[in-house]
């Protein structure tokens, strides 16, 4: 891959990191588990950085690969997950400092999120993101009022969960 590609991709996932540091946080209850789901969001990102064609915002296809990647970890019950060597690209991206503590007002939400189904966590998630409904349907692959419908429901099996 060129230098420039590399580069593009190392700026452009600074900038989107707190995505892939949010969906980890949704689908991983530890610190070690959300560096590894972290680390295997980068790889994947990486090796489907060269298909990124632009169609949509980078944070857009960040979410969807981001998404992707945690669900089907998420299913498997073995997991076999291919590595790649990563030693040679010393530059490549380091996660910042992620601090548990400060997210700890919002462990109640997590908790109660953690109950829904995969789709419904990802589109609770794109919504806490204020992400517009074209855009959580183009990302989840359904449709507009899907989307909506999907999140009035999900509103009240969540008031349900944290005011039983």
């Amino acid at each position: 891959m060129s230098n420039s590609l590399e580069q593009s991709f190392v700026t452009q996932l600074k900038e989107n990191q707190n995505i892939v540091h949010k969906i980890c946080r949704l689908y991983t209850s530890g610190e070690d588990a959300h560096n590894d789901l972290f680390q295997e969001i980068t790889i994947q990102l990486w090796k489907a950085f060269p298909k990124f064609r632009g169609d949509s915002k980078f944070s857009t296809w960040a979410y969807r690969v981001g998404l992707n990647t945690a669900i089907t970890l998420y299913r498997k019950s073995t997991r076999s997950i291919a590595t790649t060597d990563m030693e040679g690209k010393k530059q490549f991206i380091a996660p910042d400092d992620y601090n548990f503590e400060e997210e700890e007002q919002i462990k109640l939400l997590y908790k109660a999120v953690q109950q829904l189904n995969d789709i419904e966590k990802a589109l609770v998630f794109m919504y806490l993101e204020d992400k517009d409904y074209e855009e959580i349907a183009e990302t989840l692959g359904i449709t507009e009022v899907n989307a909506r419908v999907k999140m009035n429901r999900i509103k009240g099996k969540l008031k349900k969960i944290v005011n039983p």
